[in-house]
């Protein structure tokens, strides 16, 4: 049948069903094809209706009533949608169904014919093999029995030569003992009569070899036709399989141990089983060296299997066979799969939030690289539960992120490293309130004279002083102002923390940039700018230092607890004694970039930082 016939006979299904379709329109408009009775007495009549409307139901006596009298107690249109709705969206369905059953009996139809065009030339190209061998074959015969029939002549024509000359031989002896005999001359008779004598006896004595020199018989040894009949036989023979196909990955096809691997085969290629295999690609080791990795093999009977027992984050190489009866398949093209990455570590240490975002960072937890990283969160419940509504932060490249958030809240933050065999496992969560500002201190920029408290949120200045060869100096230390700084704060708007000090303490607190001068103190270069308390026999003297200069101000009490204000977008950062709730002093600056809070103590003592607290309303000016 051909492709034609078949569409042509789908076409007139579709063209009757659409004509059944048209006349249940026009039924719809008829009069009810049955009655349903109803348990109280009453009787409803169905009306068959299109996809487009739902059935309609009526109340009837024992006859049908008229179309006037049923359009006056016709039910309200969808009353019942709720139920044929289903129904309709079921019929739909089976539609589909059946019309991408047909599309693939089309494409079945058309692998038949590929199939059988396949088979055909398969056939057809055995059969000239067949005839190619058998006229070699009949040509070499022919050769051999030529050559044989040419040696058998030449034989017996040598023969025949040897016969002639000793038939002329004795033709001649015997003429000549005739003419001895009538010689009448006696004398000579008994003169020539010993040598002919002598001749004939010698002439006799001769051995003359009768038989034929080759035999008359043709040899006819049995053509050797084995291969003929291999051929033959082959072609009822099941082939080969030929080489698998093997897929590329797709996304979401792995695990952190495990790999779905799928492939495929030629429909007319008859397979018993197939043999995977796999092994792991290490990087800066050649594919021919002896420490490369053993590989793997699994045998399935599917054109898909799923390996386990493998590396996180690992790239693997994967190869598969068929084999049948005949023979093995030769192997598929390699193919190079990834299995999913560990989940990331956020570094809690390192992450800061404020009112309106979060920074998260994270280690990737992955010997390979990763193609991205996916950040989660989710907003914590009255009773501290994480919610069901999780926001998804996608294809971050690095291991670090600016989240935005809404102020005052509490969220639940996580990390999946993302690669083509998909998302890894969430990282363990961490906790962001988004109340105040918050950041811890970057021990990497201490002096080697403070230490810091196990929370890092109060450094030490101790009585003793070190000397300087045993101080180790980082390229990002201070070297001569005994500071440290904060994490960075790279969200715009204002932030808030307050600052814990003895009033014996000296001490140095404000805002810098990432690049100030670590061989300089805070507040006397134009990159700082800090508050600052000297203790003087007679009094606490303050200043407001930035580029080395402070502007003449005197403070009656001294303030214990001091709040910080920064407001990126006014361009000010403000000083307060928080427990006065006094204001101190305010600097106006255009902040080019982004600062980092800083501290410092410029002679023994403890400073401690409280941050993650709203800001009060008194610093706002």
């Amino acid at each position: 049948m051909e492709l034609d016939d078949i569409r042509g006979g789908r076409l007139d299904v579709i063209s009757e069903e659409g004509e059944h379709q048209d006349i249940s329109r026009e039924s719809s408009t008829m009069e009810a094809c049955y009655v349903v009775p109803e348990p109280g007495g009453r009787t409803f009549q169905r009306f068959s209706v299109n996809t487009n409307e739902s059935l309609r139901f009526e109340p009837c006596e024992d006859s049908c009533p008229s179309p006037t009298a049923a359009e006056d107690d016709v039910f309200e249109k969808g009353e019942f949608e709720g139920e044929i709705i289903p129904v309709r969206n079921q019929l739909q369905g089976k539609v589909a169904e059946m019309e991408n059953f047909a599309g693939h009996l089309e494409e079945i139809f058309l692998t038949v014919e590929e199939n059988f065009g396949r088979q055909e030339q398969h056939l057809e190209q055995h059969y000239n093999d067949v005839l190619q061998t058998l006229s070699q074959r009949y040509d070499e015969r022919a050769t051999g029995l030529q050559e044989e029939k040419k040696s058998k002549l030449e034989s017996l024509y040598g023969q025949l030569l040897v016969c002639g000359q000793a038939l002329d031989a004795s033709k001649v002896l015997i003429e000549t003992a005739q003419e001895i005999y009538r010689c009448q001359d006696k004398r000579l008779f008994l003169k020539t009569v010993m040598p002919i004598i002598k001749r004939v006896e010698e002439f006799a004595k001769e051995d003359i070899d009768l038989t034929l020199a080759t035999s008359l018989e043709f040899s006819t040894p049995l053509a050797d036709l084995t291969d003929v009949k291999t051929m033959m036989d082959s072609i009822n023979i099941v082939p080969a399989p030929s080489a698998p196909v093997i897929n590329p990955q797709l996304p979401n096809s792995a695990t952190q141990t495990s790999l779905h691997v799928c492939w495929s085969l030629f429909s007319d290629d008859t397979v018993e089983y197939y043999e995977l295999y796999y092994r792991p690609v290490l990087e800066d080791t050649p594919a021919d060296s002896t420490c490369a990795p053993q590989e793997s093999k699994v045998k399935v009977k599917e054109t898909h299997c799923t390996v386990t027992d493998l590396l996180p984050n690992a790239q693997y190489e994967l190869w598969v066979t068929a084999t049948n009866t005949t023979g093995i398949s030769p192997a598929s093209e390699k193919a190079l799969y990834m299995t999913v990455p560990s989940p990331p570590v956020i570094k809690q240490r390192e992450c800061s939030s404020c009112p309106e975002a979060a920074l998260i960072r994270w280690e990737s937890g992955n010997t390979n690289p990763v193609d991205s990283y996916t950040v989660e969160l989710s907003e914590t419940g009255t009773v501290g539960t994480e919610s069901n509504i999780t926001e998804s932060i996608v294809a971050v490249p690095t291991c670090q992120c600016l989240i935005q958030l809404q102020a005052g809240r509490q969220y639940f933050i996580s990390v999946r490293a993302v690669n083509i065999g998909g998302p890894s496992e969430r990282s363990d969560a961490i906790t962001i309130s988004t109340t105040g500002t918050f950041f811890y201190l970057l021990e990497d920029t201490a002096h080697p004279c403070l230490s810091m408290s196990e929370d890092g949120f109060t450094i030490f200045y101790g009585d003793e002083e070190l000397p300087i060869t045993a101080m180790a100096f980082e390229d990002n230390t201070f070297t001569r102002c005994v500071a440290i700084l904060g994490d960075l704060i790279p969200v715009r708007g204002r932030h808030y923390w307050e600052v814990e000090v003895d009033e014996d303490t000296e001490f140095r607190v404000g805002v810098a940039y990432e690049d100030t001068e670590r061989d300089s103190y805070l507040g006397a270069n134009s990159s700082s700018w800090c508050m600052r308390h000297i203790r003087t026999p007679s009094r606490h003297k303050y200043e407001f230092l930035h580029n080395g200069w402070s502007p003449d101000l005197r403070i009656t009490v001294h303030p214990v607890r001091i709040g910080v204000a920064l407001d990126y977008d006014r361009g000010t950062l403000s000083f307060f004694n928080a427990h006065l709730e006094q204001h101190l002093h305010t600097f106006r600056c255009h902040f080019q970039s982004y600062v980092h809070p800083c501290f410092s103590l410029d002679n023994p003592g403890a400073l401690t930082v409280h941050n993650g607290i709203a800001a009060p309303d008194y610093t706002v000016t």
